[in-house]
């Protein structure tokens, strides 16, 4: 038999039980939040129809989809001529009815739409689930990774935004961070900025050009609208009015109130802000970024953005109001508002940062051992009362030396050890050794209690 080459694909991790604790101290933080809230859990399928997912994240995000070959003869219903011509449009759904799920938000939307006689609204729904993407993996880009996403449905009322930023900041804080930065912006203000570079025809090549500008600075904004064929007054208007937003935003607002899209997107802000004002924030701060253009293929309204300060990470959440999103699978009019936590981007972040403290890493509380075959029922007996209270309590397996049951102990982390022998028996204790301090007591089953439970 050859050697099998064991490995995992690319993009893809094994976590550790040490990495899992931190992980699901995350995603339990997070799940206690939303709660807080009033949204309720929801799970959908690892895969979806081909079909719900294509063309819902444009032509790159259908270019990232997993594809999943069908069952069987696959090739069966795939024309001999696509073959040679290489038609991708027909082939792939040919040979793939299914996809693993891109996101949660589409999946989210198909659900609604299924479902809709049935919910109450507004509804209110929560969903920690991986999601997967063909992508070329790098630093906090994986493509296997989980999402954390919240989304209120069947509301136009502008307080669910003010809902889901203060969620972001209550879980942030929970988590430990003292300062990420919430970029905001709205559709509907670069429509307007659009219609005033004259060029509302083109706004999605102007907003992905836009989007770069962060990373390519204007000198590639420009370089990239030329080469699409924008004009050089649309190309310095648009550069005039980014940067009037920051040396003169009144300038920008009177601006922008010359088009009733703006006027719209202005009022908006407006509450927006008056309203996050009078609420205020703990550990993060909120910024109008009019260059923040992600997600536009769905997001309607408001789109938000979340960086952790200090750290070069990229986005850790963002999200964005839909107003019609479930109308792509018949359900028309529709609004929704929505926000995602991305889990592994904020686990490189506190890792990066050192920020797990021992809640995050809890683990077993006391391990429990043994002299002699008679102490081992007394010590299981032992541990499940400790356990009915919240101990968590460990008990070594099998007869063996101290020495080796101690090494046990101190290789996973355990703070105390108790050892029952014949004399503990009689007494009805067992010999407490805090194995930080060194420190060893004979302590009945109520004093250990007192000791480690918190």
């Amino acid at each position: 038999m050859s050697k099998v080459n064991v490995s995992i694909p690319k993009g893809t991790r094994d976590f550790s039980p040490s990495v899992m604790k931190k992980r699901q101290f995350i995603f339990q933080t997070i799940r206690s939040v939303f709660e807080l809230y009033g949204f309720e859990p929801l799970e959908t399928p690892a895969m979806e129809n081909y079909e719900t997912l294509t063309g819902k994240y444009g032509e790159e995000g259908d270019q990232l989809l997993f594809k999943i070959l069908n069952n069987g003869d696959y090739l069966k219903e795939v024309n001999a001529e696509w073959l040679s011509t290489r038609e991708s449009k027909k082939l792939t759904p040919a040979l793939c009815d299914r996809a693993l799920r891109y996101d949660l938000t589409i999946p989210f939307a198909r659900y609604v739409a299924m479902n809709y006689a049935l919910l109450t609204l507004p509804f209110k729904r929560y969903q920690i689930q991986p999601v997967w993407r063909a992508d070329r993996p790098q630093k906090g880009r994986y493509r296997e990774f989980y999402q954390c996403d919240v989304d209120i449905i069947g509301t136009d009322s502008l307080w669910s935004e003010i809902d889901l930023i203060k969620i972001y900041d209550r879980a942030f804080a929970k988590l430990g961070f003292d300062n990420v930065q919430i970029l905001i912006n709205n559709r509907k203000l670069l429509v307007a900025v659009a219609e005033l570079c004259g060029c509302v025809d083109r706004f999605t090549d102007m907003t992905v050009a836009l989007d770069k500008l962060d990373k390519i600075g204007w000198e590639g904004v420009e370089k990239e609208m030329t080469e699409r064929n924008f004009s050089i007054e649309s190309i310095l208007e648009l550069k005039r009015l980014i940067l009037l937003k920051e040396t003169d935003e009144p300038g920008l607002i009177k601006c922008l109130l010359q088009t009733e899209i703006g006027r719209k997107g202005v009022e908006e802000w407006e509450f927006l802000s008056h309203s996050l004002q009078l609420m205020g924030l703990g550990c993060a701060s909120w910024k109008w970024d009019l260059t923040l253009a992600r997600g536009l293929n769905y997001y309607t309204g408001f789109i938000f953005e979340v960086k952790a300060v200090g750290v070069n990470m990229g986005s850790i959440g963002g999200g964005g109001r839909y107003d019609d999103l479930t109308g792509i699978f018949g359900l028309a009019n529709v609004s929704g508002v929505g926000i995602s936590f991305g889990a592994d981007r904020i686990y490189d972040v506190m890792e990066e940062l050192q920020m797990f403290g021992e809640d995050a890493s809890a683990s077993t509380q006391l391990g429990m051992a043994y002299f002699s075959e008679s102490t081992i029922i007394p010590t299981q007996l032992w541990a499940e009362q400790l356990r009915s209270q919240g101990i968590r309590c460990e008990v070594y397996p099998e007869m063996a030396k101290m020495k080796k049951q101690f090494k046990w102990a101190d290789d996973k982390k355990i703070p105390f050890m108790a050892v029952m022998g014949e004399e503990e028996m009689k007494l009805g204790k067992v010999n407490l050794k805090n194995l930080t301090t060194g420190e060893q007591t004979m302590v009945t089953l109520e004093e250990v209690l007192l000791i480690l439970k918190p």
